[in-house]
């Protein structure tokens, strides 16, 4: 059983910017595609970004495209996601994911087995 801690969240200013990090209990942590997604009050979660087993291969949604940037460090099993210039629609609990079912990055929830408990980021205008 994969455990996943996000850390990180908080609160900030339009424009600020925030690093959200999250810590897995696996030794084979390099094994596992890792996402990163968020959810709204009232809205389903979405697909924030993906991150291929190499850490090579990225997707991210429109949304954050060129303002958020995930990483993986898989000597310190954690997954990264900076995030830059932010907006007050990009405040959401974000939860971090992961899954041995692919080898690439992927979008659907579905395809990810593994979640954080999810940390609030709250953007003020």
């Amino acid at each position: 059983q994969v455990q996943l801690v996000e850390s990180g969240g908080g609160l900030v200013q339009a424009g600020g910017s925030l690093s959200l990090s999250c810590a897995a209990s696996e030794r084979t942590f390099g094994r596992f595609v890792m996402g990163w997604f968020r959810q709204a009050p009232g809205k389903e979660r979405e697909f924030v970004a993906g991150l291929s087993l190499s850490g090579l291969s990225t997707v991210y949604a429109d949304s954050v495209r060129g303002r958020f940037t995930i990483s993986r460090d898989n000597a310190k099993n954690t997954v990264y996601l900076k995030m830059n210039s932010l907006k007050p629609e990009d405040t959401a609990v974000y939860f971090c994911a992961a899954t041995l079912r692919r080898s690439v990055a992927t979008k659907a929830p579905g395809n990810y087995d593994y979640w954080g408990q999810g940390t609030q980021v709250t953007v003020s205008s």
